[in-house]
């Protein structure tokens, strides 16, 4: 039995988790659909497509780490390589969070957006380097950096919905509202 057997419960936890989020996510912006933007488009690929994304790899890995692996180091291998791709993606969120002009990002946008999934795919990179040496640090680093990314993808879900319902409000309801 390998060490990745021990993390099967967990996995099971966070893939069900990102699996279900990812479907909330179309219901939300199914619901929200019908308030269009000016620029929701080149928005939406900077604050909305990246929490999919996020989401997408937490239920990627999950599913690669519950998978029966007869050696810890063949995965590592998958996930150092998601680790790279998501540090290129976290390059591109960051120069369309910058291109776009539907809404000027503050800190707060820069850090769940561009450094903390910056810094889970970077983890996710160097813990498949440390699995050939150590393989229980190198799962932890994992697992830290797959609920980091489920995290941040919960925060960025939230705030793109607060932020249609209580500013990107469109005109008729604030005048239902002035009106009564």
């Amino acid at each position: 039995m390998t060490e990745l057997a021990q993390w099967t419960s967990f996995y099971v936890i966070v893939g069900s988790s990102a699996g279900a989020l990812i479907g909330l996510q179309f219901v939300v912006l199914t619901l929200i659909a019908e308030r269009p933007h000016h620029s929701a488009a080149e928005a939406g690929s900077a604050f909305a497509t990246p929490s999919v994304v996020h989401f997408g790899v937490a239920l990627l890995l999950s599913a690669l780490l519950s998978a029966p692996w007869s050696k810890t180091t063949t995965v590592a291998v998958a996930w150092g390589f998601i680790g790279l791709i998501g540090i290129i993606y976290a390059i591109i969120v960051a120069r369309r969070m910058r291109a776009q002009n539907a809404y000027k990002p503050v800190f707060e946008d820069w850090l769940f957006h561009c450094l903390l999934p910056s810094s889970a795919y970077v983890v996710l990179f160097v813990s498949a380097w440390i699995a050939y040496s150590n393989t229980r640090p190198a799962l932890f680093l994992v697992a830290a950096a797959t609920l980091l990314l489920l995290f941040v993808g919960i925060h960025n879900a939230w705030d793109g919905v607060t932020y249609h319902v209580f500013v990107n409000r469109p005109k008729d309801i604030d005048e239902q509202d002035d009106s009564q």
